[in-house]
């Protein structure tokens, strides 16, 4: 596949229309655009909501709503996100009719966030999933993503079959999700309905790509993928930080608060070494058929939801701390210990499709934090101090680092070399 030539006038400016025909997957240097920039920043925003909501909900012991409101949003989120950089990846023009078409797609990301706080008070409520307003902001987005691939198959007859293809399916499931939030379903039914839908959009890339595989570009989507990760444990930092400000306002530097943002920033720090320390990109340019893509790409659901949860886990610290909350500091562990270990063992679960070969040594670091982990829970239950168990919590993901940044290297190398990559 070559590149498409670039007909603008000079790089950087979006002058003529340019007919959409696919990039180069080989392309050096590739690296992500300011356009993609300025759509991730929209992400900012969702995920901010998405993870306070959460903390609210788990500071007021609803479990079952934090849980089931942050699942809805965060499918609605990343899925959204993931479609458009894969696309972007394969299909970029940065002419002035992709530059609108993604400015509408950021339009729907902000309306969708202004609707998560819908869906957690109905849920709260216990009758119905009142999803208006983020469906409202889905549709935008994906009615969006649906003329963008309308855009290639009429312009580029290579591949027209697999563009169809994802088009129908994404109407397909946008008509879905609107009949949805028309009929107001008891919630049994609307979470029967949402599940059926989640399988649909799953399903349509997966139907397309048999149809014809995109040219989307490894490196440059495993750059995508980090910068997204770098948003959330973004987030993480900046809602501890928040949430403890009120607490030093009011009460003074405490050793608690003290300690939770030691912890926040250690913990998020050890998130983002860890993830860093894979080579995704070029574990990826050598598997770009087949399931692993897949694998890649759907599994990063979790670990981004994982990364938001964290930063939702340290917020309900400091509500605890302030007082502010029905809870107790063993659920303000859990609440962070159980997306930590979440994280973990998806990630380095992907590392190890990518790879098809698991490394003994790297399951026993993680099994061994996942120890750590349950451990700092147990404890909170049995009355030891927050500080303790929060910086337990804050040291599993290094007991990961070590392993990944020492054995886990050669054992990438090694599949690397024996790969040709």
């Amino acid at each position: 596949m070559s590149a498409a030539p670039d007909t603008r006038p000079f790089p950087g400016v979006a002058g003529r229309v340019r007919r959409m025909v696919g990039r180069d997957p080989h392309e050096s240097e590739r690296a992500s655009t300011p356009l993609e920039l300025l759509f991730d920043l929209a992400f900012v925003v969702a995920f901010g909501i998405a993870g306070e909501q959460m903390a609210h909900a788990l500071a007021e012991g609803h479990v079952a709503t934090a849980i089931g409101g942050f699942a809805f949003g965060m499918f609605s989120i990343v899925w959204a996100w993931i479609n458009f950089s894969w696309f972007a990846s394969a299909f970029d023009t940065d002419d002035w009719v992709y530059r609108v078409t993604t400015m509408v797609q950021m339009v729907g990301v902000v309306i969708l966030a202004l609707g998560l706080s819908d869906i957690f008070h109905s849920l709260d409520e216990g009758h119905t999933i009142d999803n208006t307003v983020v469906v409202a902001g889905y549709v935008v987005m994906r009615v969006a993503m649906v003329a963008q691939w309308l855009r290639l198959a009429a312009q580029s007859p290579e591949h027209r079959r697999t563009a169809l293809t994802y088009a129908l399916a994404i109407a397909i499931a946008q008509v879905g999700w609107v009949v949805l939030a028309a009929v107001h379903l008891a919630l049994v039914p609307t979470i029967i309905g949402s599940m059926a839908l989640f399988l649909i959009e799953l399903s349509g890339p997966a139907l397309s790509e048999r149809r014809g595989a995109t040219p989307w570009h490894p490196h440059h989507i495993a750059e995508r993928y980090g910068l997204l990760a770098l948003i959330a444990l973004g987030e993480g930092v900046l809602g501890t930080v928040a949430a403890v400000q009120p607490i030093i306002e009011e009460h003074g530097w405490s050793g608690d608060a003290i300690v939770l943002v030691i912890a926040g920033v250690v913990l998020t720090f050890g998130l983002w070494w860890a993830y860093f320390a894979v080579p995704f990109g070029h574990l990826l340019h050598g598997r770009r058929s087949g399931r692993a893509a897949f694998s890649f790409g759907y599994l990063h659901i979790l670990v981004f939801a994982a990364i938001a949860a964290v930063g939702a886990g340290l917020h309900v610290g400091a509500y605890v701390i302030e007082g502010e909350a029905h809870v107790g500091y063993g659920a303000a562990v859990r609440a962070v210990a159980i997306p930590v270990a979440v994280f973990l063992v998806v990630y380095l679960g992907i590392a190890d499709l990518l790879v098809r070969r698991v490394a003994a040594a790297q399951v026993g670091a993680l099994a061994l934090a996942l120890a750590v982990l349950a451990l700092a829970v147990v404890l909170s239950e049995s009355g030891t101090p927050f500080a303790l168990d929060i910086l337990l919590v804050a040291a599993a993901p290094w007991i990961v680092v070590i392993s990944t940044e020492t054995v886990g290297r050669r054992h990438f190398a090694a599949h690397l070399a024996g790969a040709g990559a």
